[in-house]
Parts: C-alpha cells; structure tokens; sequence
C-alpha cells in the first residue's frame, strides 16, 4: 500500500462521532478521523513493517496517519534526522505517547534521546523524553538496571515542571521505572523523597502519587513474587 491508499482505507473506517469524546481528554483532533487504536493496529498488521511507508504518513500531518507511522516504521532503520523530525512534529499526547511505546523506545538511541529530549522547554519533546523512559521501563529488557540511574537523575532534575503534559509523564516514568524490579522500585523511592524535598507544588504531586504506588503492598508483593521465580 502507498500513503495515499492507507489514508484513504483509514478514512473508510473513521468514525467522526469520536473526535467530541477524543477532544475531551486533551487529544488534538483539528486532522484527525476517529479510528481506534485496536482499527490501527489490525490496519497495521496487514500491511507489515514499511519504513518509507510510515515516513510518508509521519509527514502526511494525519492524526491517525501517525499514529500508524509508528506502527509501521523499523526502530532499527529510524534515523537521527527522521526521530528529530517526528519529536518537533508532536502536538498531541497520544501521538507522543505511542511514537514512544512503538517506535522510539525500540530505536538504538531510546536511553540517549530520552535523556536528551528530557532537557528541552517544548512541552511535547520534553514529555516524549520521559514517555521514552516509562517505555523502556517495560519494553528495554536487555537494559541493566545502571543504565536508568540517570533517568532517574532526570526525573528528580526536572520534576518541577507543572505543565500538565509535562509532569505526568515525569510521573509517568518515575513510576515505571519503580515497578520493574525491587532494586529499581527502591532507587526510584529514594528519587521520589528527593522530589517531594524540593517542596513545589509539580514535586509533590508527583512524588506523592509515585510514592503511593510503588509502596503499595500489591506492587510490592509482586515485585517480591518476580524476584523469588
């Protein structure tokens, strides 16, 4: 399929009574459809990976045309210049969110661009730094727990952003990173008493709600549980 033909099967199975609701929490839906992401992803095995493909949609502007470029592209072959380009595109925090899930954080530079899109002021190159990091919680299995020590360096560094995209991906990522195993879970309670030290308000929303996650005795337990397999 070229770009053209999965725009136009994407408008086939839009459902334009969704863009109120979408509107409604936060998503940017001026070009937007209103397809589901369990349509996407169905779309998006049947056509397979297709790197060239998923640059064309990317630039296409389409709401759903990038989320399936994210779907679409190969982490492997994502280029410095392509995943700049995409960071500076992010308008909406869903399309930030699976760019980060599906694509970036699967890419050889995730743990570098995280940290280094972690420092900038744009609100949504910034958020997708810490959305990278709470991907890579989950999905970068082969990282060594000593790779997410200036993550977490990051987290505590700029947790007093109080844009509401901002520090909930902050929070996002402290969390993530406190349920991945139990010596994480206490690095990343040491980052959040060190959060909620700083005593502004973003702080302590964060670390308050972090805390009372990763100290819960259900994550605890299973984290105990993971541990002792």
């Amino acid at each position: 399929m070229n770009v053209k033909e999965v725009i136009a099967r994407l408008g086939s199975i839009s459902d334009r009574t969704r863009l109120e609701g979408m509107s409604r929490y936060g998503i940017k839906v001026d070009d937007a459809f209103g397809v589901s992401m369990p349509e996407m992803r169905a779309l998006a095995r049947s056509i397979g990976k297709d790197h060239h493909l998923a640059m064309g949609l990317w630039r296409s502007g389409i709401h759903e045309a990038r989320i399936m470029a994210s779907l679409l592209a190969d982490p492997k072959l994502l280029t410095e210049e392509q995943v700049e380009e995409m960071v500076r595109d992010l308008d909406s925090w869903d399309v930030c969110d699976q760019c980060c899930s599906n694509l970036f954080s699967r890419s050889p530079m995730a743990v570098r661009k995280a940290l280094e899109w972690s420092g900038r002021q744009e609100e949504f190159q910034k958020r997708a730094g810490f959305a990278n990091m709470a991907a890579l919680a989950v999905h970068g299995k082969k990282l060594e727990n000593e790779e997410f020590a200036p993550l977490l360096e990051a987290v505590v560094k700029e947790s007093s952003d109080d844009r509401n995209y901002v520090r909930k991906a902050v929070n996002w990522a402290l969390r993530q990173i406190g349920k991945r195993d139990l010596y994480l879970n206490g690095k990343a309670i040491e980052a959040a008493e060190r959060i909620m030290a700083k005593g502004d308000r973003a702080s302590k929303w964060i670390a308050s709600d972090a805390l009372r996650e990763l100290r819960s005795g259900a994550v605890q337990e299973r984290l105990k549980s993971r541990q002792g397999r």
